[in-house]
């Protein structure tokens, strides 16, 4: 029995690389994920037959049926499976980044939990395990202190994100001092409890100082980094989750922590370099604490200018190449059916119509392609800042549907803006600017965009699912 749980172990393993590979593109991001599912049902099923001397977790050693764990696994398993199914088909897109915050900070609370059960196991017949008692209680105590900081982390993230808490950094007097004083006693506890054997004390002071790091490294931290924060502690989850794997011995929790932590690490420094930001900045920066006395862009100089849907019609109208620039707005009015339809409207009459998609648009990377692939619009009509910038001179209108910092020129020409430096899409150098807004608010940045006072930029005001449905309308 033990080779085909091996087995099925390695299958899962493969399912886990191929479908982050599978997740590197839109069009095959569905199968990976599906692929993924399918290889930890596998693990699953496994780990129920899997052996610790002669019990197993569905069997005793007279291989009699464990009844009361299978009605709990039973139980466990209908009320997962449906809590996830319901927040799945309920969850808004634009609620997206918070729901992996909250199913993040699960994983961590559930490695977490795992650590505490497993505690008082490791110092019984110790001397029958083949890995030293050192390493299997060093790797508890990390997971144990990991999975705390994720949960925790994780939860205030979608506060947040969720608005049941304050977007705006959190701080306080000597708040790095006091988080500094946290982590040096969580790793004087470390080490009391790696020379001095079983102390249970000292083990869920851990655990309570693992929850204290958690709400206080995050809380300091403002709402527009959270997307990166979320990334980050996933990584953590990850990593927590394979050092449970090398306690408990089960080779696909092991690799497939390994997998999260690395993926997750990578997105969070591929964020903070579309963000031009160092990971230090986002963690220890306290963004946006200072927003709201930055006002205008020091290099900003014009006036608004509105225009009108008949108006911009008219525009759309003569134009043969036109760019369309989505942000977080047009995920809040839940406008990309319209979108499409407006697209299909230019191209029928013979314009080139692309789709310029910014690396951190909406929240998350890749927020604004599942958005439009909602919408059915056609993945080759999809383009990158890299692949999308050198065209926007040549483009006669750019239509800008909620997006704001991820087009500020500031982020070009205005070293006193804390986005100086953030690579941002050239939409200013289009011969025509349309921006569909709301009204002139600042975006996550809390700065004014200088985009919209450009000579060449018109406003176009109001909700953007009924506002392009009227363009689209006249246009027709």
């Amino acid at each position: 029995m033990s080779e085909w749980i091996d087995i099925a172990y390695l299958i899962t393993a493969v399912t886990f690389m191929l479908a982050l590979k599978l997740m590197n593109g839109p069009k095959t991001a569905r199968h990976g994920n599906l692929l993924a599912a399918g290889g930890m049902a596998l693990a699953i099923v496994a780990t129920l037959f899997l052996k610790d001397g002669d019990h197993s977790i569905l069997r005793n050693s007279a291989g009699e049926l464990k009844n009361t764990n299978l009605l709990l696994l039973v139980v466990a398993t209908v009320i997962g499976s449906v809590a996830g199914a319901w927040s799945a088909r309920r969850v808004q897109m634009t609620a997206m980044p918070q729901m992996v915050a909250l199913f993040n900070g699960l994983g961590g609370g559930a490695v977490a939990l795992v650590a505490v059960a497993e505690y008082p196991k490791l110092f019984t017949h110790a001397e029958a395990e083949a890995m030293p008692l050192g390493i299997r209680l060093a790797t508890t105590v990390l997971s144990l202190l990991i999975g705390g900081i994720s949960f925790t982390g994780s939860m205030i993230a979608f506060g947040k994100l969720q608005e049941r808490l304050s977007g705006r950094p959190i701080t306080w007097t000597g708040q790095k001092l006091i988080n500094l004083g946290y982590l040096l006693c969580a790793i004087a506890l470390i080490f009391v409890l790696l020379n001095n054997g079983r102390m249970d004390p000292p083990f869920f002071g851990l655990l309570a100082l693992a929850l204290m790091l958690g709400v206080t490294l995050v809380l300091p931290i403002g709402g527009a980094d959270m997307p990166v924060v979320i990334s980050l502690l996933n990584s953590f989850t990850g990593c927590a989750a394979g050092l449970a794997g090398f306690v408990l011995g089960n080779t696909a929790l092991l690799i497939g922590g390994g997998l999260v932590g690395a993926s997750g690490l990578i997105l969070t420094l591929d964020m903070c370099k579309a963000m031009n930001r160092p990971l230090s900045n986002v963690i220890f920066g306290a963004f946006g604490s200072n927003s709201a006395a930055l006002g205008p862009s020091s290099t900003a100089q014009g006036s608004v200018r509105s225009t009108s849907p008949e108006d911009a019609a008219i525009i759309f109208g003569s134009a043969n190449s036109v760019i369309i620039v989505p942000g977080y707005g047009m995920a809040v009015a839940q406008a990309q059916h319209v979108v499409k339809e407006l697209a299909s409207k230019l191209q029928a009459q013979g314009v080139d119509v692309k789709y310029a998609v910014h690396p951190v648009a909406g929240r998350m990377p890749g927020h604004m392609n599942v958005l439009l692939a909602e919408a059915d619009v056609p993945y080759e009509q999809l383009y990158d800042l890299d692949e999308i910038n050198a065209a926007f001179p040549e483009t006669d209108v750019a239509l800008v549907i909620g997006a704001n910092d991820v087009v500020n020129p500031a982020a070009r020409s205005d070293k006193s803006s804390p986005i100086y430096g953030m690579p941002i899409l050239d939409v200013d150098k289009a011969r025509t600017i349309i921006v569909c807004k709301r009204g002139m608010a600042p975006g996550f940045a809390g700065i004014e965009n200088e985009l919209f006072l450009r000579p060449n930029c018109l406003m176009l005001f109001g909700n953007a699912k009924s506002t392009i449905a009227k363009l689209a309308s006249v246009l027709e």
